[in-house]
């Protein structure tokens, strides 16, 4: 009887652990479990992305409202543009709207961050936010820190 409880307990333990595992995939990977959810698409287009990445998170007020789903280059003029999949209950992201590339913490990951804006108008599937702010490269910064420095 003991050795029943005792394999019992290890197997409530095993379950638990793969479960906790299964938990910590689905939240580091990003994988949205209401993916099913609908949503829109926005554009934006940036001088500099320097590490964003698809499935990034889209966020406003530190909230996920959406991912990035593509980011493609415009030769012509040499930017990023930024395709972002958006959930449908965001419905008020006015045309004067910006978005910004952040970091998440001092090591994190790349992000776009969107800022409400004013107008009475909204931004509808397949518009583009004009008003951007590209990420901040740190190596750039000592770059022109060190030429100004050797002048």
């Amino acid at each position: 009887m003991r050795i029943r409880t005792i394999e019992i307990s290890v197997g409530a333990f095993l379950v638990a652990g793969a479960l906790a595992l299964v938990f910590l995939v689905v939240r580091v990977s990003g994988i949205n479990p209401a993916a099913g959810a609908e949503t829109y698409t926005l554009h934006a287009r940036f001088d500099e992305i320097a590490g964003l990445s698809m499935r990034a998170k889209v966020s406003m007020a530190g909230v996920t409202i959406g991912r990035v789903t593509a980011i493609e280059i415009d030769s012509e003029y040499g930017e990023a543009i930024v395709s972002m999949a958006i959930d449908k209950r965001i419905d008020n992201l006015s045309v004067d709207a910006g978005a910004r590339i952040q970091t998440e913490g001092i090591l994190g990951g790349r992000y776009v961050s969107i800022v409400l804006g004013a107008e009475d108008e909204y931004l509808v599937d397949g518009d583009t936010i004009t008003e951007t702010q590209g990420a901040f490269v740190l190596e750039n910064l000592i770059g022109e820190l060190v030429t100004r420095m050797g002048n």
